[in-house]
């Protein structure tokens, strides 16, 4: 184990500084740039605090609904087969509500100020 500062915490610091120090001196198309490289930094820092724990999860659920052991992309890869087959569709059990959980994790860390996604974590989904 490291010491401290972790990862993230060295990501999150470097993104407030160019953030709340750099960013209001810059203009044009460098200051597009800079909120780009900013917007870079924070989606790496929600990977790393939110995939391991949504992966995990996306893996239990594919093991589940396939009936299947292997590596996420292993079982990604079935379910895409199988629902290229036409042997899952959304008429199988569960994989509606597998698509819309995946869909909402990847969001959280891809897109997680996307008006649709807050709408549906306001309503619980």
């Amino acid at each position: 184990m490291q010491d401290e500062p972790t990862p993230t915490e060295l990501i999150r610091a470097v993104a407030n500084f160019l953030r709340d120090e750099i960013a209001p001196q810059m203009a044009g198309h460098a200051a597009f740039k800079l909120r780009v490289s900013i917007n870079a930094l924070d989606l790496v820092v929600r990977q790393l605090e939110l995939a391991a724990g949504s992966d995990a999860a996306e893996h239990a659920r594919l093991s589940r609904l396939l009936s299947a052991q292997g590596s996420l992309a292993e079982l990604n890869r079935v379910l895409a087969e199988r629902i290229a087959k036409g042997e899952a569709g959304l008429d199988t059990p569960d994989l509606a509500d597998h698509l819309w959980r995946t869909t909402m994790d990847k969001l959280a860390v891809d897109q997680p100020n996307y008006a649709s996604y807050r709408r549906e974590l306001e309503k619980g989904s």
